[in-house]
């Protein structure tokens, strides 16, 4: 599920679920202990990346679709508990987007202090609501505090997705680069990062970041009850089984 590469300093954690490295219960919880154990073993920084032109197809829909109002909990409480985890990481983070990165993928990201993008035919934004799905209020929260207000409020309520050039113009990502040079890129720019003094660095940041573990650190239980009971509303139910019947085929 997950593959890493050392660059001196820095971990690269990359996802390896193919075919869409879609985030189901397993590979999240993966995540999440691969981000504590990458802070607990001396990593200076960790880059997050996925396979050539796809860095994940967000939550794993045909997975969950199947799932009971008891059983969902589970996957829904470990997204909620790995973006807790990436918010109070103490170590800087990076994002190689690595290609398409709808929905679950877009808000990762931006848990991420740095975040570089590949050039080319790709798409990233938060594009719940087109498959029916209520953006939770810590989202909301969190995207609104990176991207402004009235940026977060056009992209999570139309659920519209944006290629390279204006993910960049709308502080989505940070930067861009070629599709090999993506890795690379967010490596070189979180190692210039670590070369400002270090102490004074991680406590400023740790300041900076402190909304984003507010935002976090409350209310995960109301925002998974509140995402489960719009998960089962028959409208979600509809437009997520049409989903699902595009992604795997059977609407055809």
């Amino acid at each position: 599920m997950l593959e890493t590469v050392q660059h001196d300093e820095i971990l690269e954690i990359r996802l390896a679920r193919p075919p869409a490295n879609a985030l189901d219960t397993g590979l999240l919880r993966a995540l999440d202990g691969a981000l504590r154990e990458a802070e607990a073993g001396g990593a200076a920084g960790v880059v997050l990346s996925g396979r050539p032109g796809l860095f994940t197809g967000g939550l794993d829909l045909p997975f969950l679709i199947g799932l009971s109002r008891e059983e969902i909990l589970e996957p829904f409480t470990a997204f909620f508990e790995l973006l807790a985890t990436a918010a109070r990481l103490e170590i800087p983070l990076a994002a190689a987007i690595t290609g398409h990165s709808p929905a679950g993928g877009a808000v990762i990201a931006q848990f991420c202090d740095l975040r570089v993008m590949a050039w080319g035919e790709f798409l990233i934004g938060f594009s719940e609501a087109q498959i029916g799905v209520v953006m939770p209020r810590s989202l909301v929260q969190v995207i609104a505090l990176r991207l402004g207000w009235a940026t977060m409020a056009d992209l999570v309520v139309s659920g519209r997705l944006v290629g390279p050039e204006e993910a960049l113009e709308l502080g989505i990502v940070d930067g861009l680069a070629e599709p090999e040079q993506v890795v690379e890129t967010a490596v070189a720019r979180l190692g210039k990062l670590l070369s400002v003094p270090r102490e004074a660095m991680l406590e400023t940041r740790r300041r900076v970041r402190r909304p984003l573990v507010e935002a976090m650190a409350t209310g995960i239980e109301e925002d998974t009850a509140s995402f489960v009971d719009w998960w089962f509303h028959p409208e979600t139910q509809a437009a997520l089984k049409a989903a699902v019947a595009r992604l795997t085929g059977r609407g055809r």
